[in-house]
């Protein structure tokens, strides 16, 4: 079993990535299928960040994916409805056990976490904490729908190299995330008078509130970056 941590996979990244690249690593994403997913654009956005993804409901695949990416659109209690009647929340949480990366899109962050005021069904858990909804206030529209600019709170983390600061995002939310240890927070976003959490990472696990398939180079760098931990990763179970 693998863990990274900051700082250490930060330099493995960088001694890394002259093998990565020289012999042409090809990596396994597997995208995974609940239908609540955005699977054709999270799809296009890996295969643009140079990917090849599999979209898969199968847990074996999940289990021996090099990565696995989360998306999702939707309400929060039919995503975990749907994950628990596919079997996918025992393969998806050994997936992140395991270190290899990880990454939540959109819905595919909030279900992570312990319950949502949307719904009554207990979300998968991984992240302690509760998904709340934007209070309404003058001047700002619910849901928060459009192009806003990244605070990064962990402005070292592989996901963020090369983006600027700040760097624009596209988001179409009423709902955010509230984690209960803020270290997790990566970035943040503010709407109104409300800055709340924007991207969380732990270890191996990322997720991002927002659309990097939707949000243009930006995204896209982002998409790449995760594809790069993937190649490494699959590099390392190679080696």
């Amino acid at each position: 079993m693998r863990k990274w941590e900051g700082a250490s996979l930060s330099r493995w990244l960088s001694l890394s990535s002259t093998f990565v690249y020289s012999f042409g690593i090809m990596a396994r994403i597997a995208v995974v299928d609940y239908d609540m997913g955005n699977l054709h654009s999270a799809c296009k956005g890996l295969e643009n960040a140079g990917a090849t993804p599999q979209v898969t409901d199968s847990p074996q695949v999940i289990l021996e994916a090099d990565a696995v990416v989360l998306p999702g659109v939707g309400s929060f209690d039919p995503a975990v409805q749907h994950l628990r009647s596919r079997n996918l929340v025992a393969p998806i949480k050994a997936a992140i056990e395991s270190g290899k990366p990880f990454l939540g899109i959109c819905l595919g962050l909030q279900i992570l976490f312990d319950r949502s005021e949307e719904g009554t069904e207990p979300g998968l858990g991984i992240v302690p904490g509760v998904v709340r909804r934007f209070t309404s206030e003058p001047g700002i529209t619910i849901p928060h729908m459009g192009w806003n600019a990244l605070e990064f709170t962990q402005s070292d983390l592989p996901l963020w190299q090369g983006l600027p600061d700040p760097a624009w995002m596209y988001f179409v939310h009423s709902y955010y995330v509230d984690p209960v240890d803020r270290t997790v927070n990566a970035a943040t976003v503010s709407h109104g008078s409300q800055t709340v959490t924007a991207a969380i990472a732990r270890d191996n696990l990322m997720a991002v509130q927002f659309h990097p398939e939707k949000s243009s180079d930006g995204g896209l760098k982002i998409l790449a970056n995760f594809v790069s931990l993937a190649k490494r990763s699959a590099f390392a179970v190679s080696s």
